[in-house]
C-alpha cells in the first residue's frame, strides 16, 4: 500500500463510547489491519489512497440497512457495503472507495456478552470481517469460509484475540458477503 487508508469513522450512537470509549481508535486499527492483510493475500498493489467508512450505527439504524438492502427486517451484528470490484477502473486522481462497514451497538453488545468476551475483542473481530468483506472475500461455501476465517484469525492474534470461531462460537451469519 503506497499511503496510508482514509479510514472515516461516523459514531451514530452514543452507546459506543459509552460503553466502549475507545471504539473509534479500536475499529480504526482493526480496518487498517484487515485492508494491509487482505489486501496482501489478494496481491493487490495500491497505488492510488485508498478510502472505506465505518459506521458505529444502533440497533434501529442497523434493522433499517438490512431490512432495505437485504430484505431481512431485523436487526445484525456487521453489514457490509462495497463500493468497489478488484479490476474495477477508478477515474484519474480520484481514491479507490471501498466502501462502508456498519456495526449496531447493542446487537454487539449483546453477542460479547453471551459469548463472554470483551466488547474490545468482539468490536475488531466485525471490522475486521467487514473489511474483508469490502475486499471481496466471502463465506458462502465451506473453502471460502475456512479461508476468510483463517484470515480473521491471523489478524485478531495480531491484536492478541483469540480464536472467535472456537471458543465460544461466533455469532457471524453464514450470508453473502456484499449483503452481510
Amino acid at each position: 500500500m503506497n499511503s496510508a487508508p482514509t479510514i472515516e469513522i461516523a459514531s451514530t450512537c452514543a452507546g459506543w463510547s459509552q460503553l466502549c470509549p475507545s471504539a473509534e481508535e479500536l475499529a480504526r486499527d482493526a480496518a487498517q489491519l484487515a485492508l494491509v492483510r487482505g489486501s496482501a493475500v489478494l496481491k493487490l498493489s495500491w497505488q492510488r489512497r485508498v478510502e472505506l467508512g465505518i459506521v458505529l450505527a444502533d440497533a434501529v439504524e442497523q434493522q433499517r440497512l438490512n431490512r432495505d438492502h437485504r430484505g431481512d427486517d431485523a436487526p445484525t451484528n456487521v453489514l457490509a457495503f462495497p463500493a468497489w470490484e478488484q479490476g474495477a477502473r477508478v477515474p484519474a486522481g480520484a481514491p479507490v472507495l471501498l466502501g462502508d462497514v456498519v456495526l449496531a451497538f447493542e446487537v454487539v453488545g449483546r453477542e460479547a456478552s453471551e459469548q463472554d468476551k470483551p466488547i474490545t475483542d468482539h468490536l475488531r473481530h466485525l471490522v475486521v470481517h467487514g473489511v474483508l468483506h469490502l475486499l471481496g472475500f466471502d463465506h458462502l461455501t465451506p473453502g471460502e469460509a475456512e479461508a476468510m476465517e483463517s484470515l480473521e484469525r491471523s489478524i485478531l492474534a495480531e491484536f492478541g484475540i483469540r480464536d472467535p470461531y472456537r471458543d465460544p462460537p461466533c455469532l457471524l451469519e453464514p450470508t453473502p458477503a456484499h449483503d452481510e
